[in-house]
């Protein structure tokens, strides 16, 4: 196997190591539980899970997705983080190679997968997870080539503000509350580490995803029209889709209109 092989295989790996911890933040920061102490156990029969049962992927394949102590199914959801993970730090390394910036983007794209799947099932958005994200991406700006302490500010500003903004109005015009302060402080710790450029791609993919789904949603759900539906996710989509193809689909977006990226 050549170093060309090696390397991305080691990169993957290591993603889906880290999506193993991940499945213990998602699982256990909803319930204000140490993400370290104690080891991972069975939520059913207490079983400890041994190291060998621990292995992402491989475990959950020689386990047929069930507990060893008691039998109890495992939710797929832990090799789907483990999978999404790995492929998205290997896709962030083909994309930024072995530099401050993948490392950076790498933390970004792991504390998104966790937020998701948090936000999907509790409808929450952890600021374990946003607050200090506001704080790194800010500091790593100043170290990252081509980003800039500025373009960090402005985003935290622009997409923190934004948000606001439209959950101020939409309370002041309705007298309902329609959007939590999770999106709020989530899409101020994406401009951090993606720039204020990024808060206008971010929103309007996540609208039309959002708007999509949730219209197919409500129209299934023919009894009751309201329905509940976590942002977070859809503003995760939107920094995923403009941290790998921003540029490239606003300049054909562009391209379109007879204009061009300045």
């Amino acid at each position: 196997m050549t170093v060309e092989l090696i390397i991305p295989l080691f990169v993957l790996v290591f993603g889906l190591v880290i999506g193993s911890f991940l499945n213990v933040c998602i699982c256990r920061l909803p319930k204000d539980e140490s993400v370290v102490s104690p080891p991972s156990h069975c939520p059913a029969c207490g079983y400890q899970i041994r190291w060998y049962d621990n292995i992402p992927l491989v475990s959950y394949l020689l386990l047929r997705g069930k507990c060893r102590g008691c039998g109890v199914p495992i939710s797929l959801q832990y090799p789907v983080v483990e999978l999404l993970n790995g492929l998205l730090t290997l896709a962030v390394f083909l994309r930024f190679g072995p530099s401050l910036t993948g490392v950076a983007m790498v933390l970004f794209c792991s504390s998104l997968v966790v937020i998701t799947f948090i936000d999907l099932e509790h409808q929450i958005i952890p600021d374990e997870i946003s607050l200090p994200g506001i704080a790194i991406g800010f500091v790593l700006s100043f170290f990252l080539r081509g980003h800039g302490w500025l373009n960090s500010l402005l985003g935290i500003l622009l997409g923190g503000g934004s948000l606001l903004l439209v959950a101020w109005s939409y309370e002041r015009l309705t007298g309902n509350e329609g959007m939590g302060g999770g999106d709020i402080k989530l899409l101020a710790m994406m401009g951090a580490f993606l720039g204020w450029k990024a808060v206008p791609f971010i929103l309007f993919t996540s609208s039309l995803s959002g708007s999509i789904i949730g219209i197919s949603l409500m129209m299934l759900q023919k009894k009751d029209r309201k329905l509940a539906i976590p942002f977070g996710p859809y503003l995760a989509l939107g920094a995923v889709l403009y941290l790998f193809y921003g540029k490239l689909l606003i300049g054909w977006y562009l391209g379109l209109n007879g204009l061009t990226v300045g």
